[in-house]
């Protein structure tokens, strides 16, 4: 038996164990859930023990631990593949509008149904089980070495340092990524493309505390008001965002990778199906899938202020309160963008209120060239797993390590995507299709097979 027949023989029970781990929440961004984040990490190193690698470490960071694993039996000269992936999740709460217990997985219409099915546990767990299939049917062609994070889903802010302190450990040919999708799953593609991100949290001041607004309405500025007036002012009619010098490293689309992504091009019909909305907003002159992926963005992620519970307070709030993101493309830099809205929100900020705009998190987009010897061993792993040669895509996201893989390791960077586009990640009934899953674990397996062929 070859690995390619152990996984199809194994593949029930490689779902039945992604179930378990889907099972665990592993909120990162919630103080309440650092024992289940802890439990995951135990639960991924349990199973890479179990499947045969020869060292594997829970190592701590200053916030959530990163598990390590590696197995270093391939033959002499045997090139070696990074694997990185997360096991922390997005939060999740059933009146978000899903249909079940978004940790408890419900397999529907070939889909398996929970937080973190496609990103990202599904997606990094093809990547285990392919490696299992190659060590329990005689030896893997590569070396492998696993990096999985759980702080990716609040910026990865202690991997940079971690890699840094272990740069001799991290060491490899290539890194494969699979936290992406693809927009069918007939056609696979390849994403080559990352948007970088800039967390902010601007915050605006009124009065020394909160006012009866019968006696001082009409002389105060609402605080929530001129945050909202702020927030206006951040986009132009058109949708392009307003903030001056914005745009200034932002490079243009060349012709030919124009060509390449409109083979992956958005059917407006099903932008509107995946989002619900009435219709698309933004810039004009660029296409639905080019302002997803090669356009920067400026979004409003959440906003707060005054009494907005049951019932009724007339209040004027002391102070208001919004969380504020950048999608950002190949070549702006995260800090820049973040000191060009905090500069352009002092400006616009009424004399009436004060305001402070904060930075959260930055990570950097990342450009991965189409053209190495690693992209084309991709190349041949889609094109033996589905049949057919993939597309190249952007895709919308960030994975902020990218550019540390790149930057510090030297390493090209394959973003290997196994899921679907209209997976839901993030949002209320996130999903991973089963035949994606199991196409990705044989992809996987023919990615590694490919690599050996190659020079290290």
């Amino acid at each position: 038996m070859n690995a390619h027949e152990y996984a199809s023989a194994n593949a029930d029970r490689f779902l039945s164990q992604l179930q378990d781990l889907l099972r665990i929440p592993s909120i990162s961004t919630d103080p309440q859930r650092v024992a289940d984040v802890q439990r995951a990490a135990q639960w991924v190193a349990d199973d890479l023990r179990r499947i045969g690698m020869q060292r594997v470490d829970i190592m701590p960071t200053a916030g959530h631990p990163v598990v390590y694993a590696e197995w270093l039996g391939a033959e002499a000269n045997a090139p070696t593949v990074l694997v990185y992936g997360h096991y922390d999740v997005q939060p999740a709460e059933l009146e978000a509008g899903w249909t079940s217990d978004p940790f408890e997985p419900v397999i529907r219409d070939g889909r398996i149904y929970a937080r973190g099915a496609s990103d990202d546990k599904g997606q990094v767990f093809a990547h285990v089980k392919a490696a299992e299939s190659l060590l329990a049917t005689g030896s893997s062609p590569v070396n492998l070495k696993f990096l999985i994070e759980g702080e990716e889903e609040i910026g990865s802010p202690n991997l940079s340092r971690f890699i840094d302190e272990h740069l001799d450990l991290l060491r490899a040919d290539v890194c494969v990524i699979s936290d992406s999708g693809m927009a069918r799953m007939d056609q696979p593609s390849i994403v080559y493309a990352l948007r970088g991100l800039v967390g902010m949290e601007l915050e605006v001041w009124g009065p020394a505390q909160d006012l009866h607004s019968g006696q001082y309405g009409g002389t105060v500025h609402n605080p929530a008001q001129a945050l909202a007036e702020i927030i206006a002012a951040l986009h132009n009619p058109d949708g392009s965002v307003a903030v001056p010098g914005f745009y200034d490293d932002v490079l243009p689309l060349a012709d030919d990778e124009r060509a390449e992504l409109e083979r992956t091009a958005f059917v407006e019909a099903d932008w509107r199906k995946a989002t619900g909305a009435p219709q698309p907003w933004g810039e004009a002159q660029f296409k639905l899938h080019e302002r997803i992926g090669a356009r920067p963005t400026l979004e409003i992620n959440g906003m707060a202020g005054g009494f907005y519970g049951a019932g009724f307070k007339t209040v004027l709030p002391a102070r208001a309160i919004a969380k504020i993101s950048c999608r950002l493309v190949a070549n702006q830099n995260p800090r820049h963008i973040y000191e060009l809205v905090r500069d352009y929100v002092a400006m616009i900020t009424p004399p009436t209120v004060r305001s402070e705009l904060r930075l959260l998190q930055a990570g950097e987009p990342a450009f991965v060239d189409r053209n190495t010897p690693a992209m084309q061993a991709a190349i041949t792993a889609y094109e033996q797993g589905w049949g057919k040669p993939p597309v190249f895509s952007r895709e919308g996201g960030s994975i902020p390590v990218v550019a540390d893989f790149n930057h510090k390791l030297r390493l090209p960077v394959i973003l290997m995507g196994f899921g679907l586009n209209d997976d839901g990640a993030h949002g209320p009934n996130e999903h991973f299709s089963i035949e994606m899953f199991r196409r990705g674990i044989q992809t996987a397996i023919y990615f590694y097979e490919a690599i050996a062929k190659q020079q290290p």
